[in-house]
Formats: structure tokens, sequence, C-alpha cells
């Protein structure tokens, strides 16, 4: 499989400098949004760019699925803001009469 390249132009971020990549990259390879790295120099035009792994410490399967479902949600949301809705105060009022007596837990 041929690999994609893609253009980085240099750009200044804050206090200091990097490389701006364009939101393609990221949507084509999630797993490098939201992490940081680490960047080698192979050569005098030629870097590599590590991306730190991210251990899940002490969370089960059914933490992780949800979380990853809730990420994929929350990607697909602010793809398309069109269908977001507001939360409302009738809305919250409507969810407390629907949890009222409801216990949350082991007891």
């Amino acid at each position: 499989m041929p690999k994609k390249v893609y253009k980085a132009s240099w750009a200044r971020i804050g206090n200091s400098s990097g490389y701006r990549l364009s939101g393609s990259f990221f949507k084509e390879n999630p797993q490098f949004a939201d992490v940081g790295g680490t960047v080698q120099v192979i050569d005098t035009d030629t870097i590599l760019i590590r991306r730190e792994v991210q251990e899940q410490i002490d969370q089960d399967e059914d933490e992780l699925m949800l979380s990853l479902f809730l990420d994929f949600l929350t990607r697909q949301a602010l793809s398309d803001d069109s269908e977001i809705e507001a939360y409302t105060e009738s809305m919250s009022v409507e969810d407390d009469e629907l949890m009222a007596g409801v216990v949350v837990g082991d007891h």
C-alpha cells in the first residue's frame, strides 16, 4: 500500500515553533491527534516523528469501549454541528423528573 504524503508548513505556535499539518492528516490518522511525541533528526533533510503511546491503566474492556465510543460520537458531532441542540433548562427539569427516586450505585 503506498504511503500518503502530507504537506507540513513551518509555523509560530505560541512561544515555540512547529510544523502545521492539514486537518485531513488527523482525520485520516486519528491515532496522532491529541497525543505528544518525540522528533528525531535522521538526516539533514529528514526527521522522524514518533507518537507517545498512552497506556490504559486499570481500565477494563467495557470502560475502554465506552470511552472510544464517546470519543467517536464527539468527533461526529463536531464534524456536523447542524444537529447539535442546546441543552435547555426545561430539558434539565424533565431529566430530573425522570431520574427522581433512582438510586445509583451498589446500595
